[in-house]
């Protein structure tokens, strides 16, 4: 089957399957959202996602690993260890590692995160001071990322580790975030507890496996996987689902990553 050469419908309808079958529980506990999924306060939901995907690049048993540590040593309960933790609290997050990201930017992520719910009423206000101006999920990240960036002598290593569309960057991570806590469907997967974003203004998390499958299927073209690929990607998934783009990162991470498309 030439799956480039199928039309608008065909393709459709393929990749309506995929999500249907991706877009499922079973596929949770292999997947850094069983980290957030752990939770059900609204706060811990969100704090606990933004860590996990921040750090959600390598093997994913690696990166669930981590996550449970993180968790643990917040004593599992995140939203009322940011608010409360002393300087004290924070030594034992300085053995932390993940990849590139480490104790430093560790500390960093959690002292501006208090921050954050303490000065700027919580990380979906964060993320929507942005947004509301024209509905734009970069300008909500370009503005998340500054106030994220506001506290004084932050570590410049620290900033590669949250991506800067304005810089072309592709920000995987932060569109995850963002489908995580924007989109809701009957599945329950995603969680959906942020309602001033529409689900339809989200980008696709672009990584290698979404990319390669994206150009087999001959929805993306860009070389490149940086924001202008972001961008064509997402405008040609609006046109399979405008009210719901993003519901094919599902179909398209999984035939990449799960099914070796």
């Amino acid at each position: 089957m030439k799956t480039n050469k199928l039309s608008l419908n065909e393709l459709k309808e393929f990749l309506d399957e995929k999500y249907n079958y991706f877009n499922s529980h079973q596929f949770i506990q292999t997947d850094p959202i069983c980290i957030p999924h752990q939770f059900n306060v609204k706060e811990d939901i969100e704090i606990s996602a933004f860590l996990i995907a921040t750090i959600a690049w390598g093997q994913r048993a690696s990166i669930i690993k981590n996550g449970n540590r993180l968790m643990q040593w917040m004593d599992n309960s995140p939203y009322h260890f940011i608010l409360h933790s002393s300087e004290k609290d924070l030594n034992v997050f300085n053995k932390f590692v993940h990849r590139t990201f480490n104790g430093i930017d560790c500390i960093y992520f959690l002292n501006s995160l208090k921050n954050i719910y303490k000065n700027h009423s919580g990380l979906e206000q964060s993320f929507y001071k942005g947004y509301k101006e024209n509905n734009s999920i970069k300008n909500a990240i370009v503005e998340f990322r500054a106030i994220f960036f506001e506290l004084k002598k932050f570590p410049t290593r620290t900033l590669k580790h949250v991506s800067n569309p304005a810089d072309n960057s592709a920000a995987k991570r932060l569109n995850m975030f963002l489908r995580w806590m924007v989109r809701k469907d009957h599945k329950g997967v995603d969680f959906g507890i942020w309602r001033k974003m529409s689900m339809a203004a989200l980008y696709c998390p672009l990584d290698i496996h979404t990319g390669n499958t994206s150009r087999e299927l001959g929805l993306l073209f860009r070389k490149q996987n940086d924001w202008k690929a972001v961008e064509e990607l997402t405008n040609y998934l609006r046109m399979l689902d405008s009210n719901d783009p993003i519901k094919y990162d599902f179909a398209l991470f999984g035939l990449g990553a799960i099914e070796k498309f």
